[in-house]
């Protein structure tokens, strides 16, 4: 692994440098342990702690099949299905590999009584698999997490509706918190030139699941002028949806947490923000019961934001705590755009809202393998930025999900794999040089480590 890194960081090093390296007969890898799956039975989901489950230890590197790539993973991202991974909710992810296993023979590789977790990695190309055209060994990529087996006419106008669409790294093993990754070969993209490691891996989940829900003809539909309520703005999904909100002529109202995340928010051009927490919305009277007065007071405030306007789109990801306001408060033929539910997938909200003033629900779920690259080449080209707030070592992933799942992080957090150190990776500096500022927007969240 060490002559593999080396060969990466070296300035004259080649593809066929890399090709010409052994492979490691094993890695390292944050990885959830089969056996531990009933660890946190009668905790709390607040109270279940990721750095107690995620494991970093070695583990035998599989061999690319066709249609694969073997990536060195230079950085990994956290996400928050590698919170509900570690978690085990809402079920344990073994599940998933072991239905998958089932499928075919090669996928049987995947179901193992280890599971090595991560959805978003930055790094290069170490070897291919047969049919594999497009990429080839030193090649510097990114990767998106739609894994998917196009065999059933289902998948071929929109990847997303295909049978055996899966995540990967959730729904499938190898992924990229870890040295080493399998990836399918459709799954790469053109790492950013301007960006380190860390910052390019970032970026591919959410800013491509926030490119479906909002710009995609699959999502929203988003057009020029649209006023765009965006929860968690500051946050990892967030983020990205209000520069695509920005960037593509729209409005969007911000819902943050905290005044520190307010100023995040308008740092980025958003001119209408809302701290909920100052503004103390309670949209729920106890557990059970929902206070459609907050809903409407909620909305008022919005209205005042905008000149008397509701939202043409709400951005929905919070799930249970938030979505009856957000079908209150969207516009009458407007559209609610959901994916996750990281607050609880009971929705409960007023139908009469929803019906008798034509609203319309669309569930979102990442983006097929056009979309991530529209929303991968807005990154590279200076459009989208990065919103990495911090970035910790392989061996502390545990405590960079639990600081994910408790909320504390602004952004996205980052994962160092095989890169030694912070800043490295960057091949176009000129360019970088010019977006530097947005770049590092995020850089100056307190660190909550």
């Amino acid at each position: 692994m060490i002559d593999i890194l080396d060969a990466v960081l070296s300035d004259d090093g080649t593809g066929a440098d890399l090709a010409a390296l052994p492979v490691p007969e094993s890695y390292r890898g944050a990885v959830l342990l089969a056996e531990e799956t009933t660890m946190f039975e009668g905790v709390a989901t607040a109270d279940k702690d990721p750095a107690k489950s995620l494991h970093v230890m070695d583990v035998p590197t599989p061999e690319p099949g066709p249609g694969e790539a073997l990536i060195a993973v230079m950085a990994g991202a956290i996400n928050y299905n590698t919170v509900w991974s570690a978690i085990f909710e809402p079920l344990p992810t073994f599940s998933f590999l072991k239905r998958y296993g089932r499928t075919s023979a090669s996928a049987a590789r995947h179901d193992l009584p280890y599971h090595v977790v991560g959805s978003d990695l930055s790094g290069v190309v170490l070897r291919t698999g047969d049919g594999v055209t497009a990429w080839k060994p030193g090649d510097r990529v990114v990767a998106h997490c739609l894994s998917v087996e196009l065999e059933s006419a289902r998948g071929h106008d929109d990847t997303m509706l295909d049978p055996e669409q899966r995540i990967w790294g959730f729904e499938t093993n190898f992924g990229g918190l870890a040295e080493l990754a399998l990836v399918k070969s459709n799954q790469l993209m053109p790492k950013p030139a301007h960006l380190t490691w860390e910052e390019s891996a970032a970026s591919g989940l959410v800013n491509s699941t926030a490119y479906r829900q909002l710009v995609s003809r699959n999502g929203a539909r988003m057009k020029q002028g649209d006023t765009v309520l965006i929860w968690g703005a500051a946050g990892g999904l967030g983020s990205y949806a209000t520069q695509l909100a920005l960037n593509g002529g729209a409005v969007p109202v911000c819902v943050v947490s905290d005044e520190h995340k307010a100023e995040l928010a308008r740092s980025t051009g958003a001119e209408l923000v809302i701290d909920r927490s100052a503004e103390d919305y309670r949209f729920w009277k106890n557990a059970e019961e929902p206070d459609p007065r907050e809903w409407a007071r909620f909305g008022r405030r919005i209205r005042e934001l905008t000149g008397g306007e509701d939202p043409d789109i709400v951005f929905e990801h919070p799930g249970r705590e938030t979505f009856g306001a957000s079908i209150f408060v969207a516009a009458r033929g407007g559209t609610i755009v959901t994916c996750a539910s990281t607050s609880g997938y009971q929705h409960v909200f007023d139908n009469r809202y929803l019906w008798m003033s034509l609203k319309r629900i669309i569930g979102t779920h990442f983006a097929n393998y056009r979309e991530a690259w529209e929303a991968n080449r807005l990154i590279c080209r200076g459009m989208i930025h990065p919103t990495l707030s911090t970035s910790y070592r392989l061996d502390d992933v545990g405590a960079a999900t639990h600081s994910v799942h408790r909320n504390q992080h602004t952004g996205k957090v980052g994962i160092l794999c095989l890169a030694p150190s912070e800043g490295l990776g960057v091949t176009d500096p000129e360019m970088r040089a010019r977006h530097l500022p947005a770049i590092n927007r995020f850089r100056s969240a307190p660190d909550e480590r």
